[in-house]
């Protein structure tokens, strides 16, 4: 079973999220633990206003103070856990680290907010995460996202196994083909002919010549890959 914790200031809608689709089936059915961590349990008299201060040598914005996150991380870690950071310098989130991350036991997801957090708490860290070269409000978003693309991978975590190997960056690691579902003809747009011919083998070819198509025209650099 893979935990995770979410250490943040806004655990509310981090729950929510946490709490829906297949994240929460995959909870039922005992494959994942998902939890929002409010690091104002932490803070004095567990007040969120004693989160952060202002950076020594000046500048512009507020910085997440050290202590309360230190406390956070450590009243929930354990010896096999993976603390991480969502961090514009971190590793690219991609299919390959959201597998790795998949069967792991216990992550730890430290959420930063305003100009940033102490540097002292990258001492805890163990990994650093980044979405890409854009800057979010907060750490949130990154965290979820790494969870939901970590959990959806665990086995029976999607009701239909077979989606999910048929996902972009599955199997080849080429990008998904299209799909199409009912009606066959919508807006003058029909469903193209080979997948409605019951010819399985046909239509598989067609996939897969459809995924090489669009990973050639929108991502070439995984065909170099």
């Amino acid at each position: 079973m893979l935990k995770a914790d979410v250490i943040t200031l806004h655990p509310d809608p981090v729950a929510a999220y946490l709490g829906a689709s297949i994240l929460r089936r995959a909870q039922e059915k005992g494959l994942a633990e998902l939890n929002a961590v409010n690091l104002a349990e932490f803070c004095t008299n567990g007040d969120p206003r004693h989160a952060d201060d202002y950076p020594f040598g000046g500048g512009a914005g507020i910085i997440l103070k050290a202590k309360p996150i230190f406390d956070a991380v450590e009243s929930v870690r354990r010896p096999e856990s993976i603390v991480i950071m969502p961090d514009a310098g971190g590793q690219r989130l991609d299919h390959r680290l959201a597998r790795k991350l998949s069967m792991k036991q216990h992550l730890i997801f430290i959420c930063g907010r305003y100009k940033g957090i102490d540097e002292r708490v990258r001492s805890l860290v163990d990994l650093e995460v980044s979405l890409g070269d854009v800057v979010f409000t907060g750490g949130e978003l990154a965290a979820m996202a790494v969870i939901d693309a970590a959990v959806r991978l665990i086995p029976g975590a999607i009701t239909d196994a077979t989606s999910a190997l048929e996902d972009s960056f599955e199997g080849e690691g080429l990008l998904d083909c299209p799909w199409f579902t009912r009606p066959a003809e919508y807006r003058g747009v029909t469903v193209p002919e080979v997948l409605r011919s019951g010819n399985h083998a046909k239509i598989v070819h067609w996939r897969r010549e459809q995924a090489l198509e669009r990973t050639r025209r929108l991502r070439p650099d995984l065909l170099e890959e």
